[in-house]
């Protein structure tokens, strides 16, 4: 008898270099996780133009495809899909019922532990489409309980990066983080942004999405 393949968690990507940031965290710190990449870069390029809700019927198709090969034999079965995009996070977690499985939006854990650690909170973006989304999650996980969200588009950072440039992005994600003022906490929007949280100086918490997003999906799927 073939030995039943371990439950896989999905994760919807809309640049290919958020598979490593997520390979990486699993072998650190969840061995033996079963991670199932999907790299869709044109739902982020249209979300961008059109807004992110022009993208849910494109996102439902992706991620029902997804469960039409998992249900087949890679073993995600029921479980849920986790949504590393900011920008489309809202979006495709609002499609759940019609999937039928739990969608995640990588960036809720971050954005629950901001409202945890103080009520002024600097929002850090690369791209516009990131920071309303953003902003709107940090209020829902407030909870009624007053909140000053202030947002900043890092001007270049996302040039740099779509350029293949992702160190001097980060420098320059850094350096608006050290910049900023009168926050309690410091929240950088996106999973590209991650890696400027080890090069800042300020002594303000800065918070990135991949660690606590990857663990509450793979919770889900019942793996340690």
């Amino acid at each position: 008898m073939t030995a039943p393949t371990a439950p896989a968690l999905v994760l919807l990507h809309t640049s290919a270099a958020h598979v490593p940031v997520f390979d990486a965290l699993r072998d650190r710190n969840h061995p033996g996780a079963v991670l199932r990449h999907l790299v869709v870069p044109e739902l982020l390029d249209r979300a961008r133009a059109e807004g992110p809700r022009a993208v849910a019927p494109a996102v439902l198709d992706v991620l029902a495809a997804a469960r039409a090969g998992d249900e087949a034999g890679s073993g995600a079965g029921s479980g849920p899909v986790l949504v590393t995009c900011s920008t489309i996070g809202a979006t495709a977690e609002a499609l759940a019922p019609l999937l039928g499985a739990p969608v995640l939006r990588v960036d809720r854990p971050m954005a629950a532990a901001a409202v945890r650690a103080g009520a002024r909170i600097a929002v850090l973006a690369t791209v516009e489409s990131t920071l309303a989304p953003t902003a709107e999650l940090l209020a829902e996980e407030a909870g009624g309980r007053p909140v000053s969200i202030r947002t900043h588009l890092v001007d270049g950072a996302w040039e740099r990066f779509a350029a293949g440039d992702g160190p001097g992005s980060l420098e320059l994600v850094a350096a608006a983080a050290d910049a900023v003022t009168g926050a309690d906490v410091i929240v950088l929007a996106q999973v590209s942004m991650t890696g400027a949280a080890d090069l800042v100086t300020t002594r303000i918490p800065v918070l990135s999405s991949p660690g606590e997003g990857l663990a509450e999906g793979l919770r889900q799927v019942a793996v340690p």
